[in-house]
């Protein structure tokens, strides 16, 4: 039985002080069953941040969390901003990000699931994009993954189009993505297919065999409020 794409997914990057810290972390555990509670919330995703530039322990940011949820509907997605997970980051936190995205397509899984359908509403879109990227990297094959990251992120924030780029995981080590806003459809594609460094990673991955499940998804990006780093993409 195929799942529809959601009606909306939000992404919230949620930036505390270093003293807040101990708090975040203590919110990552505590809000994990309330997401599964939320009305209307088919697929949550609580997530640690990074610079994205090797995928090892030293890219994690301290500094910024996510949170990413895809809805049934807008008014749930509405619902929760009144929630006891949302209310509660916002006094722990001195900037957000929200952005609200809409599904144009999607390929794999996450955590054995299709969380934005198994291709969304593909088609041209006119208007700034994003992309998530997550896969679960095999533990015999980190070394080689770690080695092939490098110069794909050296060549993704040099990219024309880009308005920013983070790092999100599950865990330090092993369950690495990126979630990534851009000018449109022309400059993702832009990076996927014309990056030299980025071309060669793709073609490597059938062989190499890197990960035992991985996802790529675009969005039309349907809102975008607040800042991240002191600054709104």
């Amino acid at each position: 039985m195929t799942t529809p794409p959601p009606a909306l997914v939000t992404l919230d990057v949620w930036g505390v002080a270093p003293r807040a810290v101990p708090g975040a972390l203590l919110r990552m555990a505590v809000d994990r069953p309330l997401l599964a509670r939320t009305p209307g919330a088919s697929f949550a995703k609580l997530l640690g941040t990074g610079a994205g530039r090797s995928f090892t322990v030293g890219d994690a940011d301290p500094l910024h969390w996510a949170v990413l949820v895809a809805w049934d509907s807008e008014r749930d997605a509405a619902a929760f901003e009144r929630s006891a997970t949302v209310r509660a980051w916002s006094r722990l936190s001195r900037e957000r990000l929200r952005v609200g995205l809409v599904p144009l397509s999607s390929r794999g899984r996450w955590s054995g699931r299709e969380p934005f359908g198994p291709s969304g509403r593909a088609g041209h879109h006119e208007g700034p994009v994003a992309s998530i990227t997550r896969a679960r990297i095999r533990a015999r094959k980190t070394a080689g993954f770690w080695r092939s990251v490098p110069p794909v992120a050296a060549d993704l924030h040099q990219v024309p189009g880009l308005r920013c780029a983070v790092g999100v995981g599950e865990a330090p080590v092993g369950f690495q993505g990126t979630f990534s806003v851009w000018d449109s459809t022309e400059a993702l594609r832009g990076f996927a297919h014309r990056g030299a460094a980025h071309r060669d990673v793709m073609a490597r991955t059938p062989t190499e065999g890197w990960y035992a499940e991985e996802l790529f998804a675009r969005f039309a990006v349907a809102s975008l409020e607040g800042t991240l780093d002191g600054r709104t993409p």
